[in-house]
């Protein structure tokens, strides 16, 4: 208020205090301003400030409705829901915020749930875990993003289904129009791959797409097709406004152009289930034609900043969304920066201009979101052009066909729309095939980023200015950032340290010297505990060799002893306390870094002999819970120091400084 008041006084005051000598400092206070203004949308958004959030209260029950459209896998279906009220002995309290709800379903009778559908659960429910390894995806951040810190398990027979359907009109409306669709394609499309592209490409709808499909969508740059976005509808506005230019002769003309083209986007967005990338792409295409009609003089860059601006306002959390920082990035380059590359090259011909044309698109939108998509996603495309260059024909045909296969009459064509979906996916499979087809495993910390994103700035700007300070500003950057990479690379060539890692069920504990590591684990390189929760670290410390083994096998190797139940790796050992030991007692005497209890065993610490000395007491998740509390009370009685390798942080041993 401070701020607003000092730029309404600086308004009224500008020509009497000549205050247009200073706009520096009214920039400032414009920019803070809005930085403020989002701080304290952030505050008024975050559910769990609010008096009525639903953790703070002592319920027994609680009543939600269902805020988006469930998601089906196997027999557990998961939907996001909306606290509306929660019951007490003797009374029903208005409550508020959001819960990610696990329904089991029954084998015989599922139950059938959509959106707005009202439900009433036990508030039984538990805090999203953090991520507990290194370099695991943190679900808590991303939830948290979303508003939602909390998450339930429910049995199907322990929830009422009541009779009311809640929720916005609109979306219902769209969610029910889009499965419709959905149908229409299953009857149309026999491929089960070929109709999980055509729903995600066409209508949004996340389908099970295999995991070959997805990797080579994504070695080859080309997932952006698979999420309908700012190149669908730009799409789509192209066509309409190729077909709707008779409409360009007088202003009244260009306004019903105007509306027309603005209500069938709207309709298309609506036919995607009102998606978040689809809404996106829809406000901002609408916001420039409207621009473009309205005005005469138009700046892409303020309506860029209006739409992102307009949508913020609504949910300011979406700033963290990767989707859409990556959407508004993209456009930024395409805007900034695709003239400049353009311009570098004069084509004479036609269709080799528009060739160029596409290209500068192309590689101005890689470069601008380059930096953030190392930092997320950790690998990069180099044949990027090439799979955009291709897919360029069929993305447009298949946008085309998918959305006319859908009326009736036209449906004959669904045979050729199918071909295509499978000829690309071919395609795409045999690029990502080709030899160094993406660099992999970058991981950059957040310092990198910032260096690396600063000095592509610069870069940038100095070149398209002619500015030699900016060019070697950006070069003295980017060798900060050149030599905080070489430091990590010296650190991976000498790093020694073991990983006791924290999973739910199994066992993991990698023993990493250098660029190798062995992996003491009862996992495999194709179970999903072992990618979701192992291999990320081993992917962000650069290990290129593992090697799996077994508790079970005696090994010896170099640096690495695992016999006689006991483990040693360099001056690190552990002895290993498992169901070979049962009932057994241990004699002699020893020294050990750790005692490792494995396999939920029936050794009892009482029976060591005294002269064996460990630090350390690592308990694994292959015991049961009340083992792990029995475990734990005996080692805290002898004051040892003792750590759970389930729901806790891993266990990090760096055994090199």
């Amino acid at each position: 208020m401070l701020i607003f008041l000092s730029i309404l006084t600086i308004n009224i005051t500008y020509k009497k205090l000549n205050i247009y000598r200073y706009k520096g400092i009214i920039g400032f206070l414009l920019f803070l301003f809005f930085f403020n203004l989002g701080g304290l949308l952030c505050l008024l958004n975050n559910e769990t400030l609010k008096d009525g959030y639903f953790a703070n209260g002592n319920c027994i029950y609680l009543k939600i409705w269902v805020k988006d459209e469930p998601q089906q896998s196997g027999n557990i279906l998961r939907f996001k829901g909306q606290v509306i009220s929660g019951y007490q002995e003797d009374k029903q309290v208005k409550l508020s915020g959001q819960i990610l709800l696990a329904l089991k379903l029954d084998n015989l009778k599922p139950l059938k749930l959509k959106y707005g559908d009202e439900i009433i659960i036990s508030a039984k429910y538990t805090a999203v875990e953090p991520p507990y390894n290194p370099a695991e995806f943190d679900f808590k951040a991303w939830l948290a993003h979303q508003n939602v810190y909390h998450q339930a398990f429910v049995d199907q027979n322990h929830l009422i289904k009541t009779n009311n359907n809640v929720g916005n009109t609109i979306i219902k409306h769209a969610l029910n129009l889009r499965k419709e669709q959905i149908e229409k394609y299953r009857k149309l499309i026999k491929s089960d791959e070929a109709f999980a592209v055509a729903s995600t490409l066409i209508l949004g709808y996340r389908a099970d797409l295999s995991k070959e499909t997805l990797s080579a969508y994504s070695k080859t740059g080309t997932i952006h097709a698979l999420s309908v976005s700012g190149a669908h509808v730009a799409i789509i506005y192209v066509v309409l406004d190729f077909f709707l230019a008779f409409l360009n002769r007088k202003r009244g003309l260009k306004i019903l152009k105007l509306v027309l083209i603005c209500t069938l986007i709207w309709g298309y967005a609506l036919l995607t289930g009102l998606s978040p990338s689809v809404v996106r792409s829809a406000i901002m295409i609408s916001i420039l034609i409207t621009a473009k009609v309205l005005t005469k003089n138009t700046n892409s860059y303020n309506i860029l900043a209006f739409s992102a601006f307009c949508q913020l306002v609504y949910d300011p959390f979406l700033i963290w969304d990767v989707g859409f920082q990556l959407s508004y990035l993209a456009v930024f380059g395409l805007i900034c920066l695709q003239p400049k590359i353009y311009n570098i090259l004069y084509v004479r011909h036609k269709w080799p201009d528009k060739l160029w044309s596409f290209i500068s698109m192309s590689l101005a939108a890689q470069i601008v979101t380059f930096p953030l998509s190392i930092y997320y996603f950790h690998q990069f495309p180099l044949y990027f052009l090439f799979g955009n260059l291709f897919i360029t024909v069929p993305l447009v045909l298949m946008m085309y066909l998918g959305i006319a296969i859908l009326v009736p009459w036209l449906s004959f064509l669904a045979p050729v729309f199918e071909w295509i979906i499978n000829f690309t996916n071919s395609t795409l499979k045999w690029i990502a095939d080709l030899p160094y087809a993406t660099f992999s495993s970058i991981w950059i910390n957040l310092p990198e980023f910032i260096l690396l994103s600063l000095a592509l700035g610069l870069f940038i700007y100095g070149l398209a200015n002619f500015n030699k300070r900016f060019i070697f500003s950006s070069l003295a950057v980017f060798i900060g950032y050149q030599v905080l990479i070489v430091c990590d690379d010296l650190n991976t060539y000498h790093q020694q340290k073991v990983i006791f890692f924290s999973l739910r069920k199994n066992y993991a504990a990698a023993f990493i010297n250098g660029r190798e590591s062995i992996l003491v684990t009862d996992l495999t390189a194709t179970d999903k505990s072992y990618d979701f929760f192992v291999k990320p670290a081993l992917s962000q410390l650069q290990i290129e060799k593992i090697s799996f083994l077994n508790l079970k096998q005696d090994t010896i190797v170099k640096d690495f002893i695992l016999k006689n139940n006991q483990i040693v790796f360099h001056h690190y050992k552990i002895l290993l306390i498992d169901e070979r030991l049962n009932y057994k007692s241990l004699r002699g005497n020893g020294q050990f870094s750790s005692l490792w209890i494995n396999g939920n065993t029936k050794f009892k610490l009482t029976a060591l002999d005294p002269a064996i000395n460990y630090k350390t007491v690592l308990i694994d998740a292959t015991n049961r819970d009340y083992k792990i509390e029995n475990f734990k009370k005996v080692v805290n009685n002898n004051y040892l120091d003792v750590h759970i390798l389930k729901k806790n942080k891993a266990y990090l041993v760096q055994l090199t400084q």
